[in-house]
């Protein structure tokens, strides 16, 4: 029955507020969130298939109501009295919970209204089965205020109840089937009207009662599982953070949850102390290689103090330096990972500065751009060495260095450029790989081992931050040098 089908929106507006709601990030939320959709899913089926069946029970009761009160009138002691010439009882006397019938020469519809053909044929069967010839079947359905019989009757039970208005108002509003019939005998409308509550008034309340109660009950269950499992993935999140950061075993987590969580966190566990107790041994023996090598180096520097010749004595002295100096950035690179020294809350600007006037002092050509104040925790000794790799690494290959500090979002960025070649643009990650050098253009006659750059980015790794290099490229296309961005995160 048509007016008994519930309607359900379907405009893009609601798809397009669907498609933009924001979704959640954890673990946590999206599984509550996938079995809330999967409840919705189950729950709008079951309430669609037990509104159907509800539906369809109306219609059946609606239909047999109507065949009933046909079949009385005709059959029935009324029907013989006036057979039989007694006295003329009005087709509009009492009928069994419903509204009088009437003769009518005319079909029960009016204009713009729709037959329903399944009623129809649903009250012929009906009627067929219990021998009711009929000849033409018409069924519709109305508003019982749009009905004069169905209205007069609704508002003089009002008036006898002493309903309210909004009960009134809501009787008025039912749903009401009227069916006519015109037998093969006689040539009127023989007119039945069922009055029927709507399906989704009587639904509604129990259906979202249900879906409330299966909600709290699945949903509470569904969110403690899931916080026993969350709760120490999260713990085991942070504790590999902090480990990630410090390399230090103390404060190991304590198995918790589930079996296979207690076994997860087992397992890290031992990780990590493998990869402290690796650690530990690399530091151990770089210290051993570090004291080792620059013992004999230091002895070389006594000993070529007795070569006359000064041109070869500077040459044998330049190379024991660039030994020391390889020696101990390989050491920086391979301590970066674990520094010793605490983070300190410092002025970065005055940092800078500070290194831009060791080069000063040494007349080099370090230019200063547009520098902003701004303090952030840092590890001083490092940043400085990072510095002193990038404006080194300019003054070695493009001749000058212009250095600036600036504020971009979150982060401050300490840009060093140069007049140099440039590096080509394949070869720009490559280059902060360690013992990595570019082509002759920018490597001749310079020395270095090729781990300034990879020791600047592991610097600015250690710190949260990003070493970016890139070429400065001019109006017509040529590469006037080579910039590289040092940002620090500032929270």
């Amino acid at each position: 029955m048509s007016s008994l089908k519930p309607s359900f929106p379907k405009t893009q507006g609601h798809r397009a507020s669907w498609l933009q709601m924001p979704r959640p990030h954890s673990l946590m939320g999206q599984m509550l969130l996938a079995v809330a959709l999967a409840l919705m899913l189950v729950q709008g089926l079951g309430a669609f298939f037990v509104y159907r069946a509800q539906r369809d029970g109306y219609e059946a009761s609606m239909l047999n109501a109507a065949a009933f009160r046909l079949i009385m009138e005709t059959r029935g002691p009324r029907a013989l009295s006036r057979h039989r010439g007694g006295p003329r009882v009005p087709l509009g006397g009492p009928s069994p919970k419903g509204y009088h019938l009437e003769y009518s020469t005319r079909a029960p519809i009016a204009p713009g209204e729709t037959r329903d053909r399944a009623a129809e044929a649903g009250l012929a069967k009906i009627l067929a089965d219990q021998e009711f010839q009929v000849r033409d079947i018409v069924a519709v359905h109305r508003d019982v205020a749009r009905d004069r019989v169905a209205r007069r009757n609704a508002l003089d039970r009002a008036a006898n109840y002493g309903l309210s208005r909004e009960d009134t108002e809501r009787m008025l509003r039912s749903n009401l089937l009227v069916v006519g019939v015109r037998t093969e005998d006689e040539g009127s409308w023989i007119i039945s009207r069922v009055r029927a509550p709507r399906p989704e008034n009587v639904l509604l309340t129990p259906i979202l009662v249900q879906t409330i109660l299966i909600y709290v009950v699945i949903m509470a269950a569904v969110a403690l599982i899931l916080r026993r499992i969350t709760r120490p993935l999260a713990a085991l999140t942070r504790r590999l953070e902090r480990f990630a950061a410090t390399q230090d075993v103390e404060g190991q987590l304590a198995a918790s949850g589930p079996e296979d969580m207690q076994r997860l966190i087992v397992a890290h566990n031992a990780m990590e102390s493998r990869i402290a107790a690796l650690l530990d041994e690399k530091n151990v023996m770089l210290g051993a290689i570090g004291h080792d090598l620059k013992t004999p180096l230091a002895a070389l520097r006594v000993r070529i103090e007795s070569v006359t010749d000064d041109l070869e004595r500077g040459r044998m002295a330049a190379t024991i330096e660039d030994i020391v100096h390889t020696l101990d950035d390989i050491l920086s690179l391979a301590r970066v990972g674990r520094p010793s020294d605490p983070l300190e809350n410092t002025e970065l600007s005055a940092l800078m500065f500070s290194v831009i006037e060791e080069y000063e002092d040494m007349g080099e050509p370090v230019e200063v751009g547009r520098t902003e104040r701004m303090a952030l925790e840092l590890r001083p000794t490092w940043i400085r060495r990072a510095l002193r790799n990038l404006i080194g690494n300019a003054l070695r290959y493009g001749e000058r260095a212009r250095v600036s500090l600036s504020r971009e979002g979150g982060r401050a960025v300490i840009l060093i450029e140069d007049d140099g070649p440039g590096i080509p643009d394949d070869s720009i990650d490559s280059m902060m790989n360690p013992f990595t050098r570019g082509d002759p253009s920018r490597n001749s006659a310079t020395g270095g081992a090729g781990l300034g750059l990879a020791l600047a980015r592991a610097i600015a790794d250690q710190h949260g931050g990003a070493l970016i290099l890139s070429n400065r490229v001019s109006a017509q296309g040529a590469v006037e040098g080579l910039a590289a961005r040092l940002e620090l995160p500032l929270g």
